[in-house]
């Protein structure tokens, strides 16, 4: 007998988290041999493709916010799969991948693999296709949203004149 559907809700960002929450837990289970989580399989996917990467990089290729990032690196280091270094421009610090954070990387690829075509083949390729369109657009529009209150936030106040 088939399971009743999760009832969703009609808040946009609530039925995105649920559907996260689920596929997040479905990836973990698939990377679990390899020891790592999807959230760090992602970080460490991000640093080898840029293969040394500042922090605003990293805080753009993920689209996370900068004290999540930075707790999350402080683990990667911790567990000794990414180091800091001095990038380019010796005033920003970078980061990049250790031996064991490409061993680890490397055992786990084939794991994400299994777990993406797992959901691949729940969605279909014309159902991902259109997810992922519209899902590029809400990430977009964050973006753009999140900047311009960055924006906003490092313009100085004008002070208001007594009325």
């Amino acid at each position: 007998m088939a399971r009743p559907a999760v009832p969703l809700s009609p808040c946009v960002c609530n039925t995105l988290r649920m559907a996260t929450r689920v596929v997040t837990q479905l990836y973990d289970d698939a990377l679990r041999p390899s020891g790592l989580r999807v959230t760090q399989f992602s970080m460490l996917a991000a640093i080898a493709r840029l293969g040394l990467a500042n922090l605003r990089q990293l805080e753009e290729a993920l689209a996370i916010d900068q004290t999540t990032l930075t707790r999350s690196l402080a683990l990667l280091e911790r567990d000794g799969l990414a180091e800091r270094v001095d990038g380019p421009d010796r005033r920003v610090k970078a980061m990049r991948l250790t031996a064991r954070g490409r061993a680890a990387l490397a055992a786990a690829r084939p794991l994400w693999s299994r777990a993406q075509e797992q959901v691949l083949r729940e969605l279909g390729t014309k159902g991902w296709a259109d997810t992922r369109r519209r899902l590029t657009h809400l990430l977009e529009v964050g973006v753009r949203t999140r900047g311009s209150r960055r924006e906003r936030a490092r313009r100085p106040r004008r002070a208001r004149r007594p009325g």
